[in-house]
C-alpha cells in the first residue's frame, strides 16, 4: 500500500484498468460498466462544483443497496467531500438529527426515504436529491437548480467530443488521517453518534481483504450486496474492495429475505458471500434440508463406504444452493443460532398438526350432511306417491308452496321448537 499515493487514487486506477467491463448491477435491472460509473460521477462532480459543495462539505447518502447509491458514495469521496451513509431503516426522526448533526450540505434520498421524511426538520440542507435518477426533490438554492436542470448541457460543453479515461482525474486526499467519511451508529442507547473515519481506514480494510481474498477472488467475479452498504463491514467487503478488484457487484435493491436472496445465488452465481447468520440458515432449511432429512437418507448416512458418498452428495447440494461457483462464506456479527433451529422445527410440526386437525374437521362435517342428504331425502321420498314419475323440479315446487304456508311454519314450530339452533336461525329469518 506504500506505493499507492492515496485512497481515492485506488478507486481511480480501478476504473481505468476495468473501463469495459461490468461494475455494477441491480439484481434484475440496469447495469454499470466501470466506463458508466466514471461518467456519472463526472455529472454529479459538476452538479457539486456548480452548486456550490466545497472540499471538506458533508454529503448525506440514505437509500437502500443499489448501484445509483455506490455511485454517489464514489462520488463524493473523489470529490473531496465527506461522505455521510445513513441505514435507510433509520426512522425519519433519527435521519433528521443525524442529517442535521452531520451538518449535511445535501441529502441522497432513496424511494423509500424520499416518502418519510420532513425536509423542513433539516434546515441547514441546500438540497435534496432522489438516488435512483439523481432529480431534486427539494432544492433551496439557485445555483443548485440551475446545475441541475441544466447538468447534460454543463457536460457536454466540458467534454464536447467524447469522455475517455483520460479525463479522469480525482481529488487525492493530501494526508492519510484527512477525514473520508462519518458512520454513525444504530443509536441503541439514544441519538447515533458519528464515527469520524480517516482515509486511512479505508485503506486498512481493503489492504485487509485483498491480502485474504485478493489470490482467490478473480477479477470479473461476481458478488452480491447483502449486507447495508451504509454499515462499514458490507461497505469494506461487499463493495469498496471487489470495486477495486474488478468485480462485478450485484444489488438486490429490495428487502433481501431469503426467497429472494436464493434466486439471486442462482442466477449471479456469486464467488464470495458475506451475509448474517439467519440468512444463511434459512436458505440451507429451504433448499437443502428437505432433500436429507428423511429416513432413507439417514440410513444410508449410517452404511459405511456408502456414507462418504451421500455426505458428499449433501456437499454439492449445499454448494448448489449458493450458486455453484463459491469459494467461501463469510458470517458475521454471530454464531450459527441452533435455537432458532429448534424453535422452528416446533412451528412447523404445530403447524403440520392444526392442518391435520382442520382437514379431520372438514371431513367430519362432510360425512355429516352426506348423511343427512341420504337419509332425509329417503324419508321424504317414502311419502311421495309413486316417486319414480315425479320429477326434480316438481318436488322443488311442491316444498316451495308447501313452506310457504303459514299452517307449515307452525307445525315446524310447534314440532322443532325446542331445538335452539332452530330457534335462533327462525329468529333472524324474514317471514314472506
Amino acid at each position: 500500500m506504500e506505493s499507492i499515493p492515496s485512497f481515492n487514487s485506488l478507486i481511480e486506477q480501478s476504473i481505468i484498468s476495468h473501463w469495459d467491463s461490468d461494475a455494477l448491477t441491480d439484481y434484475k435491472g440496469i447495469t454499470l460498466q466501470y466506463k458508466d460509473v466514471a461518467r456519472k460521477i463526472e455529472k454529479l462532480h459538476i452538479l457539486f462544483e456548480n452548486s456550490g459543495v466545497e472540499h471538506g462539505d458533508k454529503i448525506a447518502i440514505c437509500g437502500r443497496n443499489c448501484a445509483s447509491w455506490a455511485v454517489v458514495f464514489l462520488a463524493t469521496l473523489t470529490y473531496g467531500a465527506v461522505a455521510v451513509p445513513v441505514l435507510h431503516e433509520f426512522t425519519a426522526d433519527q435521519i433528521h438529527n443525524i442529517v442535521n448533526h452531520s451538518e449535511a450540505k445535501l441529502l441522497f434520498v432513496g424511494d423509500v426515504v424520499a416518502t418519510v421524511i420532513d425536509p423542513t426538520k433539516m434546515p441547514s440542507l441546500e438540497g435534496i436529491v432522489y438516488i435512483p435518477d439523481y432529480s431534486l426533490v427539494v432544492s433551496r438554492t439557485d445555483k443548485l437548480t440551475y446545475a441541475r436542470e441544466h447538468l447534460n448541457e454543463l457536460f457536454g460543453k466540458k467534454y464536447p467530443k467524447a469522455f475517455r479515461q483520460q479525463h479522469i482525474s480525482y481529488y487525492k486526499e493530501k494526508d492519510p488521517s484527512e477525514l473520508a467519511l462519518i458512520n454513525y451508529t444504530s443509536g441503541t442507547t439514544g441519538f447515533s453518534k458519528g464515527v469520524m473515519l480517516p482515509y486511512r481506514a479505508l485503506w486498512s480494510n481493503i489492504d485487509f481483504a485483498k491480502s485474504v481474498l485478493g489470490k482467490t477472488i478473480k477479477k470479473g467475479d461476481n458478488t452480491i450486496s447483502i449486507l447495508p452498504m451504509a454499515h462499514m463491514y458490507g461497505m469494506s467487503f461487499e463493495f469498496l474492495f471487489e470495486f477495486l478488484h474488478g468485480c462485478h457487484v450485484f444489488y438486490l435493491t429490495r428487502v433481501p429475505s431469503p426467497a429472494i436472496i436464493a434466486q439471486a445465488f442462482k442466477d449471479v452465481k456469486p464467488a464470495i458471500v458475506i451475509a448474517v447468520p439467519l440468512v444463511i440458515e434459512k436458505i440451507i432449511r429451504k433448499k437443502v434440508f428437505p432433500q436429507i432429512q428423511n429416513t432413507k437418507v439417514k440410513l444410508l448416512m449410517k452404511m459405511p463406504g456408502v456414507g462418504k458418498k451421500v455426505k458428499k452428495r449433501i456437499c454439492e447440494q449445499v454448494y448448489k444452493a449458493f450458486g455453484g461457483n463459491l469459494y467461501e462464506v463469510i458470517i458475521g456479527g454471530a454464531a450459527l443460532n441452533q435455537e432458532i433451529e429448534k424453535t422452528e422445527k416446533k412451528l412447523r410440526r404445530v403447524q403440520h398438526e392444526e392442518k391435520i386437525l382442520e382437514h379431520q374437521i372438514k371431513t367430519l362435517t362432510r360425512k355429516e350432511r352426506t348423511h343427512r342428504l341420504c337419509t332425509r331425502a329417503a324419508m321424504l321420498e317414502s311419502y311421495l306417491p309413486q316417486p319414480e314419475a315425479i320429477t326434480d323440479e316438481q318436488v322443488s315446487l311442491f316444498l316451495k308452496l308447501l313452506f310457504h304456508k303459514d299452517s307449515t311454519r307452525q307445525l315446524m314450530e310447534k314440532v322443532f321448537g325446542g331445538n335452539d339452533d332452530f330457534q335462533e336461525e327462525d329468529a333472524g329469518r324474514k317471514r314472506p
